[in-house]
């Protein structure tokens, strides 16, 4: 389709930096095998970023003038409608007129038709009385002087008459055939007129339609790379602040092992918990569903409580635990750090949902200071603090994350 080629070079590369960082390890799978990505995933993120961002802002500078373009055909989409109703307007006047000089030269047609009575009246009666129109008939038939005085008046109005009756003939015939045909003339030149006026605004119209759906696929092309640029970005920060993190956990685990008192009870990298699993993984889905109502129905954080109203860390955890079905003696009511102590140790490539997550300000156990309950995908469920109570949570969102999980 029209404008998705321009793109097709970026995504090109884009798509080549994302097979590359598939083959160095997805996001989500890197993060499942070892918590510190790699500088080079992190490099390859950034210009996955870089790519879409130059996509979203060339996609805004087209959408930008789309627009522009837009709003022009719509003034003289606005401008052709005006013209469209001013040429109406004059259609209708100028049909009115015509119809008032038609009624005019009808007028003028009765006229000729009573001049042309009255003169064939005339010549009727002139006809019947025997009387001519001409002086010399008039002066034969006179009885004296006075009857030649009135035929003589007499023939002179008849004269007088039909003189007059033919020019108002003659004028109005005349005035009616040039009124119709200015009439007509008119009538016809604005019918002209308001057919090429009402094409251009038609074609106005059509044009700006057009725009329209440019401007509108323009707009869905940008919304669509903004949210690519968005989830670029997640993945970059998220890549750049796990390494970060597992650079400091990797710094806190080197200090704790070096630590006076706890080099004792550290072993490959983890301080030793129980050896054996309590839990079954029905239990464990049965806690995690337990942490999720409470958290769902929005309880608050209360320190040292352990439900139904209220929880902290390790009370949501005993109380999630103790719902899935583990009591006394098995099974126990304590804070944070002993629990860490108090559970099998598994990796954290190797979680699973249920499992426990411990966090310290120094990686020192005696310094864990929360837990979580693991919900799967990088999430936890926790009671974390009066100001934000039970939520839902990333995994790593608390700092000082233990480089090992508790099974219970």
């Amino acid at each position: 389709m029209k404008g998705e080629s321009k793109y097709f070079t970026n995504r090109s590369k884009v798509s080549l930096l994302v097979v590359s960082l598939i083959l160095l390890g997805s996001a989500e799978k890197v993060y499942a095998k070892t918590p510190k990505p790699t500088l080079a995933q992190i490099e390859i993120a950034k210009k996955v970023e870089a790519l879409k961002n130059h996509n979203a802002r060339r996609a805004k500078g087209e959408l930008a003038k789309a627009t522009a373009t837009l709003d022009q055909l719509e003034r003289l989409a606005k401008q052709s409608r005006k013209e469209y109703a001013k040429a109406k307007v004059a259609l209708v006047v100028a049909t009115s007129h015509a119809i008032l000089v038609a009624k005019y030269a009808d007028a003028a047609s009765t006229t000729v038709i009573a001049t042309h009575r009255k003169i064939g009246k005339l010549a009727v009666n002139a006809f019947i009385s025997g009387s001519g129109f001409t002086d010399f008939e008039a002066v034969l038939s006179a009885n004296g002087p006075q009857d030649l005085v009135d035929r003589l008046s007499v023939l002179e109005h008849f004269g007088s008459n039909n003189l007059m009756a033919l020019a108002r003939y003659q004028t109005a015939e005349k005035a009616a055939q040039s009124a119709r045909r200015v009439a007509d003339v008119a009538m016809q030149s604005q019918i002209i007129a308001t057919i090429r006026v009402a094409s251009s605004k038609k074609s106005a119209e059509t044009a700006s339609a057009r725009q329209q759906d440019e401007v509108n696929r323009l707009q869905a092309v940008q919304d669509e790379l903004l949210k690519e640029l968005e989830s670029a970005k997640r993945v970059r920060v998220t890549l750049e602040q796990r390494r970060q993190l597992a650079l400091l956990e990797e710094s806190r685990a080197k200090k704790a092992s070096t630590t006076t008192g706890q080099s004792k009870i550290w072993r490959s990298g983890g301080v030793a918990g129980r050896d054996r699993i309590r839990s079954t993984e029905s239990q464990r889905l049965l806690a995690v569903e337990f942490a999720k109502k409470q958290v769902l129905a929005g309880k608050p954080y209360v320190w040292g409580a352990q439900g139904p109203n209220s929880y902290d860390c390790s009370g949501l955890v005993y109380a999630a635990y103790k719902y899935a079905g583990l009591g006394w003696p098995i099974w126990d009511r304590l804070n944070a750090s002993l629990y860490y102590s108090y559970t099998k140790h598994v990796p954290i490539s190797e979680l699973q949902p249920g499992d426990l997550l411990f966090y310290s300000y120094d990686g020192l156990v005696n310094s864990i200071h929360h837990m979580s309950i693991y919900a799967g995908n990088g999430m936890v469920w926790e009671a974390r603090s009066t100001k934000t109570g039970l939520r839902y949570s990333n995994m790593y969102s608390v700092e000082g994350m233990m480089p090992f999980g508790g099974r219970v």
